[in-house]
């Protein structure tokens, strides 16, 4: 019997800058699927990973550098379920991010990154078609989760 079941688990966080009411997105480069498409920032975990939150923290400091200050509600997610062009599945959990300060720095993974104002996201092009729900959800309860069980900070 052969095993048909694949899926990767791939952490993505919402970051909000609250003080201006924006979200984080930056632009895939040099991929099979979304290539030049904006994305929220994260990634696969891997075996290395003790644990989720050391997942996020790797994949943030990867993806946009060890400079920016980000804290994240940890014990919450949103999540989606997506399948790739090759037919693999992947579980998507969105993690509600407050940035901080600090600079953003891309891998190669990334040919640029945008700050969009979220009132203005469903215009923003292109970007994946599941951002404005998780940007929806990160912004409707990121102060509620910050005032009732604080934030981690990454």
């Amino acid at each position: 019997m052969s095993d048909t079941t694949h899926f990767q688990y791939c952490q993505k966080l919402v970051v909000i800058d609250p003080a201006a009411n924006r979200v984080l997105l930056a632009r895939r480069k040099g991929e099979a699927d979304y290539d030049g498409v904006y994305s929220l920032i994260g990634g696969k975990m891997e075996t290395t990973d003790g644990s989720i939150l050391d997942a996020i923290r790797r994949e943030k400091e990867e993806e946009i550098g060890k400079a920016p200050t980000i804290s994240i509600a940890e014990d919450i997610s949103y999540n989606v379920h997506f399948r790739k062009k090759d037919g693999n599945s992947m579980i998507l959990p969105h993690f509600y991010a407050e940035y901080e300060g600090g600079d953003i720095e891309l891998n190669d993974e990334y040919s640029d990154y945008a700050w969009v104002p979220v009132d203005q996201l469903g215009e923003f092009e292109p970007k994946i078609d599941t951002i404005p729900a998780a940007v929806r959800w990160a912004t409707e309860i990121g102060a509620t989760v910050k005032k009732s069980r604080g934030l981690t900070r990454l």
